[in-house]
């Protein structure tokens, strides 16, 4: 725990290993107007001394931690706007583990950032973080300027700003006759992924009424349920923004409709549903948490009507049959193979 005093008040946070090394070097910072984008992990961007501090985040749970102290200087977005990006003159950047993701974002802002803008790179080792030398060649030319906590900071001062344009970094691709749309970071997003393949085999029989797509990703399990059974209600929910706009573009691509709602699983959900489907993420950042999937799981009978099912796919060694059962009363196993394990439970 990190204790930082700031005016008359304490203000108590628990920074990343990543935000530790950026504290390192405030006096870098005093007399700048800071960007943090990224791989927003914590709270940095609320007490952060400079000259004023803008944070954009990918997140919707990030967003929302921070909008009551940032108010206007935080925004939820997949890419940033030249009008929120132009006042600032330094960009922190944390680094994704994506490294594709990493130079989406990078392209984009530093399309807006003017020439002399300081760029501070950072991120764990682990995370692949020294590939931002390459990324930012003939953009920046940086340098490591510190190594602690396993982490590396790079610095350098924008050189040539980038033209960024979005067209180039969708990627698309079919299952069977359904056009899937992804942006870089977003699950699947080259190619439909093994567990999602083995929860749509399960998904043959009609459906009916309300489904939920949770933790929709690029919106592909939606699109063929959809497709296959016109008549369902779609809601697509999901923590990440590139998730958001790469669902939307998947639904207009197979002239579906339905809701698509930003939300930390249930946050931002009101309705009750006949189907609850998902192929739910276990890792915040680089690190495993069962937090999100905990929540998905244990509230998922408030979501649903009676008689209403959740089916979800998860790597076999996750714990979630003693979840399912703890939250539902019983469970069954619809599918498998050696990794993956399609589970479902019914709201009874």
């Amino acid at each position: 725990m990190v204790i930082f005093i700031l005016g008359d008040r304490q203000n108590m946070s628990l920074l990343t290993p990543a935000s530790e090394v950026i504290q390192r070097h405030l006096e870098h910072f005093i007399d700048r107007h800071v960007l943090l984008a990224g791989d927003i992990q914590d709270e940095l961007g609320t007490i952060l001394e400079a000259a004023s501090v803008r944070v954009l985040t990918n997140q919707y749970h990030r967003w929302k931690n921070l909008q009551p102290a940032l108010g206007e200087n935080v925004l939820f977005a997949s890419t940033a706007t030249a009008e929120f990006v132009k006042p600032c003159d330094t960009l922190i950047y944390f680094w994704s583990k994506n490294k594709q993701e990493a130079a989406f974002q990078l392209d984009d802002l530093c399309t807006h950032l003017a020439v002399g803008s300081q760029i501070f790179i950072v991120g764990e080792n682990r995370s692949g973080v020294k590939s931002a030398e390459a990324i930012m060649e003939g953009i920046a030319t940086l340098q490591k300027i510190d190594s602690a906590r396993r982490c590396g900071l790079y610095y350098g001062e924008l050189e040539q700003p980038t033209e960024f344009d979005i067209k180039r970094w969708w990627r698309n691709y079919q299952v069977d006759n359904v056009k899937i749309h992804a942006l870089p970071g977003v699950f699947s997003h080259n190619e439909l992924d093994i567990g999602s393949d083995l929860l749509l085999s399960t998904l043959t029989e009609p459906m009916s009424g309300n489904v939920l797509d949770l933790a929709c990703g690029n919106g592909v399990l939606a699109a063929v349920v959809g497709t296959q059974n016109p008549a369902v209600t779609l809601t697509l929910s999901d923590v990440s923004a590139s998730a958001i706009d790469s669902a939307t573009a998947t639904l207009a691509a197979n002239n579906l409709t339905g809701k698509i709602i930003p939300s930390d699983v249930y946050s931002d959900l009101d309705d009750k549903f006949d189907w609850i489907i998902s192929n739910p993420p276990f890792h915040d950042g680089i690190n495993t948490s069962y937090n999100a999937v905990e929540t998905l799981i244990f509230q998922a009978p408030k979501y649903l009507k009676k008689g209403g099912r959740l089916r979800i796919v998860a790597n076999a060694f996750l714990p979630y049959p003693d979840l399912l059962d703890k939250a539902f009363g019983g469970h069954v196993v619809l599918a498998k193979t050696g990794k993956f394990k399609v589970y479902e439970a019914i709201k009874r």
